[in-house]
């Protein structure tokens, strides 16, 4: 298999508002978590995120958690971070599509998630992609997160704040005159 030799990496997304970070982790095998915390940790950090952080006892259980998160807490994203191992059974297709199934339900539900749940052949695959100072999966789905509530804040405007199952119902009179560039007073602000 050819080894990517070029990607390119999005700078981190800069917010005017704080972000809440839900870092849902499976530490099934400490060690690989461990280092995916730390840089999912750290790229939370460079942008200025505060972090949460619980565990579940695997792969399976991460989407259930995030699904409860977003309809019981007041978080802005989600990362999920484990790692599924290939064994002798077909036990490891389907961790891997189903908990990637659940998360991209839940994505597709309006839930801003960064997947970090490494699907590995073997321990050697898994110690490199969850490395800070290597593959950094980790910071990856930390990342595709915040970038996701970039998007989500940007798109939303003044329609609605962000998160899943919080719409407010909005004045539609004074949201079309924000949008025309004219203030509640009846100023023109642009």
């Amino acid at each position: 298999m050819a080894a990517l030799t070029e990607h390119t990496i999005l700078p981190l997304p800069a917010f005017d508002a704080p972000v809440r970070l839900l870092i849902v982790v499976a530490p099934y095998y400490r060690a690989i978590a461990d280092g995916l915390i730390a840089g999912a940790r750290a790229t939370a950090e460079a942008a200025g995120a505060a972090v949460d952080l619980v565990e579940v006892p695997g792969a399976l259980e991460i989407p259930t958690a995030i699904g409860m998160a977003g309809r019981l807490a007041n978080y802005d994203a989600y990362v999920a971070l484990g790692c599924v191992i290939r064994g002798e059974t077909t036990h490891y297709e389907t961790v891997c599509n189903d908990s990637s199934r659940g998360l991209t339900l839940l994505g597709l539900q309006g839930l801003c998630i960064g997947n970090g749940i490494l699907t590995v052949e073997n321990m050697d695959q898994a110690v490199v992609r969850a490395d800070p100072n290597a593959q950094d999966k980790g910071g990856g789905a930390a990342a595709a997160a915040l970038h996701l509530v970039a998007l989500h804040r940007r798109w939303a405007g003044a329609r609605r704040p962000v998160g899943f199952g919080r719409d407010e119902p909005r004045d539609v009179i004074r949201l079309a005159g924000e949008l025309d560039g004219i203030s509640s007073s009846g100023d023109r602000t642009a």
